[in-house]
Parts: structure tokens; sequence; C-alpha cells
């Protein structure tokens, strides 16, 4: 594990240094509150630091109370060494966000300890991160795909929406599905069927704008949210897509199948006063239309009145 140790004696920073080095850790070193502050903002900066409370331009306590002010997700564990053993600087270092303080002359055997004190907490918090981002995923992500589940992309639409009649401009969405899904999973088995799912979504992902979202709306549904386009261009945007869809064969468990799919485009003006479901609805009418009218090809919802 890296220690960020900040201390401008340079006398007493060597040999805090070679004990760290010693116990195993990677040390990173400078003189100044604020070269610690320039480091600690760095990507894979240290979570551990040990920082003197008498430097020049910023004093390791500054440096506590302005992490404090940052409040970073990454939780850093500070030790402040200080020359002063008043109870009331000892206050003053814990209220700054410090987590130990301890007077110098420096006791190694205490220091070591502290540190380990903050490794543990450092290790914990870590681990309570990836859980939380395992259960964010597991809550927003399509199990099969990997894209947007259905509740993630109606919390995106509403989003949009809600910009939408904040900025007046306007909001495109397309409902699209596989054209005769049912038929792969009868004839080739569920296994084909996932393949295609799963390649459909990786190549629906790559055909759209940084800033569009899609996600897995159901079975074989697709629902895509476009911010800030005009009915033209979403109308556009639903051919490029059926067209990289249908472009070339998509790999199954036991071979390759042509696939294609249909679409239906709405679009939501900034005065309009349609809900998502209502938005939703005239994308699906579209949708049926496409498929009504031969499948693989693009319809859209007449704009409103």
């Amino acid at each position: 594990m890296k220690i960020l140790l900040a201390n401008n004696n340079s006398d007493e920073r060597a040999q805090l240094k070679g004990t760290l080095v010693d116990w195993g850790y990677e040390v990173s070193e400078c003189g100044t509150g604020k070269e610690a502050l320039s480091l600690l903002a760095e990507e894979g900066a240290p979570k551990l630091l040990v920082l003197d409370s008498a430097m020049p331009e910023m004093s390791g306590i500054e440096v506590c109370q302005e992490l404090r002010f940052q409040q970073s997700e990454e939780y850093r564990y500070s030790i402040v060494l200080s020359e002063s053993d008043k109870h009331s600087d000892l206050v003053m270092g814990l209220q700054s966000g410090a987590d130990e303080f301890i007077v110098k002359p420096v006791n190694m055997m205490e220091l070591q300890l502290r540190i380990r004190a903050g490794r543990r907490l450092i290790e914990l918090q870590e681990t309570l991160l990836e859980a939380q981002e395992a259960l964010r995923i597991q809550a927003t992500q399509d199990f099969l795909t990997g894209i947007n589940n259905r509740a993630a992309i109606m919390h995106m639409l509403n989003q949009e929406m809600n910009r939408t009649s904040r900025t007046k401009n306007s909001l495109g969405v397309l409902m699209t599905d596989i054209d005769k899904f049912k038929s792969v999973n009868d004839t080739y088995g569920h296994p084909a069927g996932d393949a295609v799912i799963k390649e459909v979504a990786h190549r629906i992902k790559d055909t759209l704008r940084e800033y569009d979202a899609v996600g897995r709306f159901g079975g074989e549904e697709f629902l895509i949210v476009f911010p800030e386009i005009s009915h033209q261009d979403l109308m556009s945007m639903g051919n490029r897509v059926r067209e990289i869809i249908a472009k070339s064969p998509m790999a199954i468990p036991d071979g390759e199948l042509d696939i294609t799919m249909s679409f239906g485009g709405a679009i939501l003006t900034g005065e309009s006063k349609l809900s998502d479901e209502e938005l939703i609805a005239r994308a699906d009418e579209a949708l049926y239309e496409a498929k009504e009218g031969g499948r693989n090809k693009v319809c859209m919802a007449p704009l409103e009145e």
C-alpha cells in the first residue's frame, strides 16, 4: 500500500521514509502541504497520509481541512505529527479531519499501530465501495447484454424529458425489436436467441452518439433515447441502426443468422405535455406499423399538432 509522507524537515523525512519502506510500504514524499495536495490530486494517489503539522505554506492540519472540504468519495486516513502535546491542539487536529494525532518525537511502535489501523479502515472502505458498485450494476444493468435494464433506461428517459421541458429542445425515442425472434428460439434454441440479443445490443450501442442511451426494454425489445434530435434526424438514426443490424450475419452457437429489426420512432418537443408512457406508446404504435408494413423498416409517429 502507498503512503504519502509530507515533512519539511529533510532529516526527519528520510528517517521516517526508511522506516516505512522497511515496513513494506511504497512511499511518496514531499516537503510542503501544497505539494501534498498536488500529489493527492493525481490518479492512484496514496490513501494513507503521514503529515507534519509544521510545514511552510500549508500545515498538515490545513491539508486535512482541505481534504475534508473536498469531500472525496475515496476515504483517506491522515496521521498528523506535531511538536505540541496541548489538549487544545489535539482537539483542533482531530476536528480538522485528521484521524490520528501523534506527538513528536515519534514513537515508531505507535506509528506502526496507527498505520495498521488506517490500512484496515481503507481496505474495509474499498470492500464496501466494491459491494456498492456491484449492487448498482445489478440494479441498473441488464444481466444478459450489459446495457441498461428497463428501470435504468426509463430513469434516463425521464431525466431527458425534464431537461427537454426546461430547454425547449426536442427529444426522440425509438422502440425496436428483433424481427421473427420467436422462430430463432424455436428453431435454434434459447442459447442462439441469447447470442442474437447480445450482439444486437452491442451493435446498437456502438452505433449511437456518445450522449444517446439504449436499454433492454424486455425480451427482444429495446428502447433508444436520443436527446436534442429532430424528426428527420431520428428517422435517419433509426435507419442507420437498422442497416448496421442487417449488414452482416450474427454468430450463434451452431453457425450464423441474418437478423433484421423494425423501428418505431416518436418525438417529444419542449412544449409537449406527453408522459413517458404516452411517448413510448406513440413509438410502439409506429413500431407496430413497421411490423405490419413488412418489417426491417423505420416508421415514425406523426408530430403532435
